[in-house]
């Protein structure tokens, strides 16, 4: 059987490397890679909770709320205490971030297609219908970050 982690491993790494990049390349040094994902997440979401984003994320909320307080000091994100209980901040994008997000996803799905460019039309469909189904399985799977006993 093929080493399916090594597989895992070596998509991670391109994927993380085409998200570094695109960081470098379309904003300059102001957006780190984690940063990129909070605020994709933040404008993928409506009005939502540190917690939630953090969650989405799959990032403990401590780490999460010094990344936040970091896009907020530069402008790109609000934090608002909700309406009915001040205990929660809602998050959401400045027109700063919401341009920084909007040429982000920009450059990211122009590489993405460029990298899709190589391939048929055939294998293109079933690289994405594999990738849907591969995170749904994931998304279903109980047992996925639970050390085997």
């Amino acid at each position: 059987m093929e080493n399916v982690r090594n597989l895992f491993q070596l998509l991670s790494r391109n994927f993380g490397l085409l998200n570094e990049q695109c960081c470098e390349n379309c904003c300059g040094q102001e957006v780190s890679n984690v940063q990129s994902h909070i605020l994709y997440e933040i404008n993928r979401q409506h009005q939502p909770s540190m917690q939630e984003v953090a969650g989405a994320l799959g990032m403990d909320i401590t780490t999460f709320s010094r990344q936040v307080k970091t896009l907020v000091d530069k402008g790109f994100v609000k934090k608002t205490p909700h309406p009915s209980d001040n205990r929660i901040n809602v998050l959401s994008l400045t027109s700063e971030g919401l341009s920084m997000e909007n040429n982000i996803n920009l450059t990211v799905n122009a590489q993405l297609h460029d990298v899709l460019s190589t391939m048929t039309e055939f294998e293109r469909d079933t690289v994405i219908r594999s990738i849907k189904l591969f995170n749904a399985a994931m998304q279903h799977s109980v047992s996925f970050c639970t050390p085997p006993q």
